[in-house]
């Protein structure tokens, strides 16, 4: 049996220095250890709806599949973090009852965990791998270079260039020739 860590959605935040891109915060229920994850801006103003709870929340289609498939199919769900490739996290929906998994974007279960009440779990090692130590109220937040994608690489390898920041460069350029190989 997979060893796993309940995670809860924590925030979402914006990234600086893009109009495009959000962050959602995921922590651990002792909310010692956190994870990000990236996602779109229309996905950040979803989540940010439920955080505020919002009302209108109630009728809006994930809060109401999610009714619906909890009171009259009965189907009980969990959300698994699994693996990251190329910078995305492998997320599954997992049917407690049929064992049977459905691939879906990390971001789009992170949003369906909060609108249906959908637990949230990561595999442990990938828990220890990928989280940074909560931090709470903070506006820095670090993320692992492997959660970016491709096309943020790029952006981050550029600035890093442009800012004389070697070191990081070398980093990233390294996390770019990883990906490359496989």
């Amino acid at each position: 049996m997979m060893s796993k860590v309940k995670l809860k959605f924590h925030n979402v935040g914006e990234i600086v220095g893009s109009d495009e891109l959000a962050i959602i915060t995921l922590a651990d229920e002792p909310q010692e250890r956190m994870i990000t994850i990236v996602c779109d801006k229309a996905m950040a103003v979803q989540l940010e709806l439920r955080a505020k709870q919002i009302p209108i929340t109630r009728i809006m289609l994930p809060e109401v599949l999610a009714g619906i498939l909890k009171d009259q199919a009965g189907i009980m769900m969990d959300i698994l973090i699994t693996d990251i490739i190329e910078g995305q996290y492998r997320t599954l929906l997992y049917n407690r009852v049929t064992l049977e998994t459905v691939p879906i974007r990390a971001s789009d279960a992170v949003l369906l965990s909060v609108a249906a009440r959908i637990p949230i779990y990561m595999e442990s090692s990938l828990m220890d791998r990928q989280s940074v130590r909560f931090s709470g109220l903070s506006h820095a937040i670090s993320m692992p270079v492997n959660t970016l994608s491709t096309e943020m690489l790029d952006k981050a390898l550029q600035k890093a260039v442009d800012d004389e920041n070697y070191e990081l460069a070398s980093h990233l350029r390294d996390e770019k020739k990883r990906r490359e190989k496989k």
